[in-house]
């Protein structure tokens, strides 16, 4: 009788928690599944960013339109890059994953701005995240005088 009353208790628990938390692993896994990584390491940087941080970055990952993902998208680059690996081949390869998922855009200093704010516990520092942004854009924008045929 009291394995019943424990595997009841337990049942509950997890549905209740699973159903707490849909939203936001329904957000981080829009992401992640976007851009075809793992669901660790969007869990990862959120959780790194601290808990009010983290929660603010999953509040605005449920947001449904697609510049909010394009945001998120670049935060996470940022946090991977400058964060994470500054390697040329890890932001190479970051920028393939951002192309690959159309969600390559030039950083804005909205862009810095946000990750700055998300990454606000950690105290990051803003120049470096400037010349990050200068650097990615030299990468993802054409060379002047360059003509693309589609």
């Amino acid at each position: 009788m009291i394995w019943i009353m424990l595997a009841t208790l337990i049942v509950v628990f997890v549905i209740g928690f699973r159903i707490l938390t849909s939203d936001s692993r329904r957000a981080i896994k829009r992401l992640s599944e976007r851009l075809g990584i793992s669901l660790v390491t969007v869990e990862s940087m959120i959780d790194q960013f601290g808990k009010t941080s983290g929660n603010e970055f999953i509040r605005y990952l449920e947001r449904p339109d697609e510049a909010h993902l394009q945001n998120a998208a670049q935060v996470l680059l940022i946090w991977q890059v400058c964060i994470i690996d500054g390697s040329e081949q890890n932001l190479l390869s970051w920028h393939r994953l951002l192309r690959k998922a159309r969600l390559a855009a030039p950083l804005t200093d909205a862009q810095v701005r946000l990750a700055l704010g998300f990454m606000r516990e950690m105290d990051p520092d803003p120049q470096e995240l400037n010349a990050f942004q200068l650097r990615y854009n030299q990468l993802f924008l054409p060379e002047e005088g360059v003509f693309y045929l589609h």
